[in-house]
């Protein structure tokens, strides 16, 4: 097999805990994340840099006429979210195990551009998902329908990944000791979480 490209894909629907499951890992292992960039508002809690760069609108689109964008698009809100090439760089050149949260179509464009870049797809159980994004996003019925549906299209697309977690209601330190373990079986690190 070829070498994994230093870079891991932590991918799955909304609600299923990509950020929750990111945020344990970077206790047990000294990961660098990808930093996407995104038009949407900051929510409770998030500041720059955790978990987004917050642009404007303007901005993002003029980095995409720049073409700094390695992939971008609009998601199901409206809103753009999209990685730099000056990000990824950045990360590929920290030394350190990169993680990189994206969503399907994303997924698909990294595969093709970086053919030895490992996926993992986190799941959960719809209902424990619309629980999740109920609770999470204090959000009308439209809305969680609408989650609901693409997060439908989302499972047709499993086949794209190397691995799949699942991280059902409860057992968020389960699925992370199952990631930890995938990146420890895909690169060496020393005991200061450097790729050796």
């Amino acid at each position: 097999m070829e070498k994994p490209y230093s870079i891991v894909i932590i991918s799955g629907p909304s609600g299923v805990g990509e950020d929750s499951i990111i945020e344990k890992l970077a206790k047990d292992i000294d990961i660098e994340r990808v930093i996407t960039t995104t038009t949407r508002a900051m929510r409770p809690g998030e500041s720059e840099g955790h978990p987004y760069h917050f642009v404007s609108k303007q901005d993002f689109e003029e980095k995409v006429k720049q073409e700094k964008f390695f992939e971008y698009a609009e998601e199901y809100n409206g809103h753009l979210y999209g990685v730099t090439f000056e990000e990824l760089k950045r990360v590929e050149n920290s030394g350190k195990v990169g993680v990189w949260k994206i969503e399907y179509k994303g997924v698909i464009k990294a595969k093709e551009l970086i053919p030895n870049i490992v996926a993992i797809f986190i799941n959960a159980p719809l209902e424990v998902l619309e629980s999740r994004i109920r609770r999470r996003d204090k959000a009308d019925d439209a809305y969680v329908a609408e989650r609901m549906e693409y997060t439908k299209e989302w499972l047709k697309y499993r086949h794209i990944y190397d691995y799949e977690v699942e991280n059902t209601e409860g057992k968020l330190e389960q699925s992370v000791v199952n990631i930890e373990k995938i990146i420890r079986e895909l690169f060496p690190l020393d005991k200061e979480g450097n790729i050796v």
